[in-house]
């Protein structure tokens, strides 16, 4: 089993961001196999979609958000072998172009480590924030991938749609991934799922130790992912998943890795991004939390 950790980014671990290189190096050394960001461009004081598009409420800590091309950019620069991922940035958010440029910036700074995972979200407002439909978003994504693998596999690209609209330019930058980085999907609806299918290289899902295990849900979803992505001519086993484990408050470590044992022996996964969003207050407890996991993962 590969197993990587969120970078300190919301929460009270926000305001310890100045020792994310102290993070990134000690996490690495310990033995994990990547680090993670995920995304919040703001928290609505009174959300009309709640967290994780259900009721009418967002956590008080995801109130408190890092940027997540900073963290993984510093993160970049003091590490030499983990992967770096995102478990889920809301590229439909983002202009492709900008979005483009800073994803070829962190492949190349990291040579080729980077693994983009893009969700379309949940919060209303945060499109609207951005000036865009969230009833579009859906759309938006599609084209959005159209957008990036011609911008990083055309020189001069361009690219004219419904949703977007790149003009041509010149675009000899190119990520150190040939022919382009591997595009992972968060999903867990069928339409979402089914984009997994026909457009991601990658699948990924989550759970929350103890609260939210549905192994039988995670097992469901990849048979779908396969199905689909079999009937559309593409070879399913080359379409990797990497599960995202919330860890809830007084959760004991014992239980998360036996948690990730069970996962991976019934679903085949064998990449886990643990975050300890709510189980960590500093930068200094989520490293010995990393630690004690890592080596528990370890033994027999």
């Amino acid at each position: 089993m590969k197993i990587g950790f969120a970078l300190p980014q919301f929460h009270k671990q926000a305001f310890g961001i100045s020792r994310i290189a102290q993070f990134a190096r000690e996490v690495e050394q310990a033995g994990a196999a990547s680090l993670w960001v995920g995304d919040r461009n703001l928290a609505a004081v009174s959300p009309k979609i709640g967290y994780g598009g259900q009721g009418d409420t967002i956590p008080a800590e995801l109130n408190p958000a890092a940027d997540p091309f900073v963290l993984l950019g510093a993160a970049a620069s003091v590490t030499e072998r983990v992967q770096l991922g995102m478990h889920v940035l809301i590229a439909p958010l983002y202009p492709p172009v900008q979005l483009a440029r800073s994803l070829t910036t962190l492949d190349l700074v990291s040579e080729g480590r980077l693994l983009p995972g893009f969700g379309i979200g949940w919060s209303p407002e945060e499109y609207e924030a951005a000036g865009l439909d969230f009833h579009r978003r859906g759309a938006r994504m599609e084209e959005l991938l159209d957008v990036l693998d011609t911008i990083w596999t055309a020189d001069p690209a361009e690219y004219k749609g419904t949703q977007l609209t790149v003009p041509l330019h010149h675009a000899p930058l190119k990520p150190h991934q040939s022919p382009r980085p591997p595009i992972y999907l968060g999903a867990m609806s069928e339409r979402a799922l089914r984009r997994v299918a026909l457009r991601g290289d990658g699948w990924l899902p989550l759970c929350v130790v103890p609260s939210y295990v549905d192994i039988d849900g995670l097992v469901a979803q990849r048979a779908l992912i396969d199905s689909l992505a079999q009937e559309a001519g593409r070879d399913a086993a080359g379409i990797d998943a990497v599960l995202r484990v919330n860890i809830d408050s007084g959760t004991p470590t014992s239980v998360v890795v036996d948690t990730v044992k069970s996962v991976h022996e019934r679903t085949g996964i064998d990449h886990f991004m643990i975050d300890s969003l709510y189980t960590a207050d500093t930068v200094e407890d989520s490293i010995e939390l990393a630690a004690e996991i890592l080596a528990l993962a370890n033994e027999g």
